[in-house]
């Protein structure tokens, strides 16, 4: 069995190499990697049983990680577009392949199986496709996701269905085994759920304190496989419960920590997976019936774009948007394989019939990079519209864009977080800390459990399409390896990032970082700034001697202001007031001196043929000049008192 592991493992690192040159996905490697392995042409290994079972496994941790996306919350916001889009286009793809199966003499249960295969969609390839082309905010990249996520649901009933209609039985005993099914489910999902719901959590809390990484990873195994466990018990699908366990863990604090620590295991798997896949491909079926195979794909491709279509119009959506989201979605996914197994598992899909639905998808995901690429210029040109890409204000839920990714929920971290919610500032929060998390959770703040370092994490907290990651644990080690970590994600990104030393500041912008904030700097230019305006200097003299003191440490704005201070925009920092200076003024024929104008931030303006410009320091205030005047009211009272005689 040794010996097939490593043959398999080395196939399949040598498939991705090659195939990624040629701008395939991984699955397709995999699958492509199980043919060359088979027993249809070098038959180099032997599929054990031990190796059904990894590559069993591998769908048990692909339905965890698909769970862990499946919020209730998520779902309930989301409800129009998945439930309503998303599950109409499943009808009519489903109802148009069972009927086409049927046309050609196929039995009830291969036409259920066939239909569900080829209704669903690659996840992992569209998603990918359309982030590279920055069309996942579009109006079609929206519909392709939803539809994509109700189809990930959908896979849930088919893999408890497909077991029970392989048995022959009679009708009622149909019924009543689908019945039966369904009260077990439902059972299985009252259960899991509960346990999510109040044992979980406090679980992971207890585990996330003892910060031992090697613990947590254990622990979200263990959560994983005994849900599976559970649900096999009770005579329905491992993957089943794992999903189960996935949503149970999707409203915690912890689900991106456990799906990064859970993505190795599920990835090996899975590769195991595809590749057992892949080794049901017939090299003799598929020479002897090349024309049946891609009549099978053109009919794949063109059902799913009409159904998909007709879908999009029946909700209304605009027809250019509903061929482009059609085009989109016309291969087979990464589930159709799954389901591929499990009906050639239970019989219902003999050897031959497998063989061609693998190839068909092998081949339709393999088109699929050139037909999202010009999805929309394929129904421009039919249709002679345009979809505009335009990014709404509005994302799905789960989805991150033009965000703060704040590290650390510590002292500066909760402050940072109280003012970006002042200004309802969409950002994302990360600590390892239980207890400041369930803190958080009570103050109404998200705090993520996850290790900032983490590539997998930064990703799921979208790092891709973040505008600003701040660094706020004081920790200059830890600050370094994650600017690492984040300029090979994204070079773009600003970061800013909490030190506290002046030789932190240099190393930190070595380092990557945009700005580093001194603590003791800011303490320092905090008080003296306060001790500048206690002593009578005006604002704009304080904020400029900031401003010059923070350009040498590389900071973007003076961050100082006394606690009365509000947006200028406002005119609320201070009590103003505005005059024009009349001829009987004593500011006629003056200089402007500041120390006639104690406690006093003065601006001037003269107007000449409708346009007005400041006033220089060293010319006469004249007849008909604007001045204003901010500081305490008490001085503004002196002032005017002073030069103009009343208020």
């Amino acid at each position: 069995m040794l010996t097939d592991l490593l043959l398999l493992l080395f196939s399949a690192i040598i498939s991705v190499i090659l195939l990624r040159r040629l701008r395939m996905s991984n699955i397709v490697a995999y699958l492509f990697a199980g043919f060359l392995l088979g027993p249809s042409l070098f038959n180099l290994i032997d599929y054990h049983q031990e190796i059904e079972l990894i590559a069993e496994f591998g769908i048990v941790f692909l339905m965890f990680s698909l769970g862990l996306q499946f919020s209730v919350k998520t779902l309930i916001k989301m409800r129009r577009l998945v439930f309503g889009v998303g599950a109409l286009q499943v009808f009519f793809s489903f109802s148009l392949f069972y009927l086409l199966s049927q046309f050609f003499a196929m039995t009830w249960q291969q036409s259920f199986t066939i239909a569900g295969i080829l209704t669903m969609s690659s996840t992992a390839i569209i998603v990918k496709l359309l982030s590279d082309q920055q069309r996942l905010h579009s109006r079609a990249g929206k519909l392709s996701i939803s539809i994509l996520l109700f189809q990930d649901l959908a896979v849930v009933p088919f893999l408890i269905t497909i077991p029970i209609i392989a048995m022959p039985m009679l009708p009622g005993e149909l019924m009543y085994e689908l019945l039966n099914a369904f009260m077990k489910g439902s059972f299985a999902v009252l259960v899991l759920l509960s346990i999510g719901r109040w044992i979980l959590p406090k679980f992971f809390d207890e585990i996330g304190t003892l910060r031992f990484d090697e613990i947590f990873i254990l622990s979200a195994l263990f959560v994983t496989l005994c849900s599976a466990w559970f649900t096999q018990k009770l005579g329905l699908s491992m993957a089943l419960g794992s999903f189960l366990a996935g949503m149970m863990l999707a409203e915690s604090h912890y689900r991106h920590q456990i799906s990064a620590d859970i993505r190795p295991f599920k990835d090996i798997l899975m590769a195991v997976f595809f590749i057992s896949i892949g080794s049901l491909l017939d090299f003799n079926v598929l020479k002897d019936n090349v024309w049946l195979l891609l009549l099978l794909v053109f009919v794949l491709i063109s059902a799913k774009i009409i159904s998909i279509s007709v879908a999009m119009l029946v909700m209304k959506e605009r027809v250019n948007i509903a061929l482009s989201v059609g085009i989109s979605l016309a291969q087979m996914g990464e589930f159709g394989f799954i389901l591929v197994a499990l009906g050639s598992k239970y019989q219902i899909l003999d050897a031959s019939l497998s063989s061609l639905l693998i190839a068909a998808g092998v081949i339709s995901m393999s088109l699929t990079p050139i037909l999202v690429k010009y999805s929309q210029v394929i129904s421009t040109g039919v249709l002679h519209h345009s979809e505009k890409v335009l990014r709404p204000k509005k994302i799905l839920p789960g989805q991150y864009t033009d965000h703060t990714i704040i590290c650390g929920y510590g002292r500066v971290g909760q402050t940072l977080c109280r003012f970006m919610r002042a200004q309802s500032l969409p950002f994302v929060v990360l600590d390892r800390d239980p207890v400041r998390i369930k803190d958080a959770d009570k103050k109404g703040v998200k705090v993520d459990f996850g290790d900032a370092n983490s590539a997998d994490i930064l990703l799921l907290c979208g790092i891709k399409s973040a505008k600003l990651l701040v660094i706020t644990f004081d920790d200059l080690d830890k600050s370094l390896a994650l600017l690492a970590q984040v300029r090979v994600l994204n070079s773009n990104v600003k970061v800013l990032v909490r030190t506290s030393n002046e030789i932190g500041c240099a190393r930190l912008r070595a380092g990557g970082a945009n700005y580093a904030i001194g603590e003791v700097l800011e303490g320092g230019l905090m008080l003296a700034a306060q001790v500048l305006f206690l002593s009578g200097t005006s604002r704009k003299n304080i904020t400029a001697e900031l401003e010059a003191e923070r350009q040498r440490y590389g900071l973007p704005m003076s961050c100082f202001f006394d606690k009365s201070h509000k947006p200028e925009s406002e005119r609320s920092m201070a009590p103003l007031y505005v005059m024009q200076l009349k001829h009987e003024d004593m500011l006629i024929g003056r200089r402007f001196n500041a120390k006639d104008f104690p406690h006093i931030d003065l601006q001037s303006w003269r107007c000449k043929k409708g346009a007005c410009i400041e006033i220089a320091t060293d010319d006469v205030f004249k007849e008909g000049d604007i001045l204003l005047l901010s500081g305490n009211k008490t001085a503004i009272s002196a002032v005017l008192k002073m030069y103009r005689g009343s208020m």
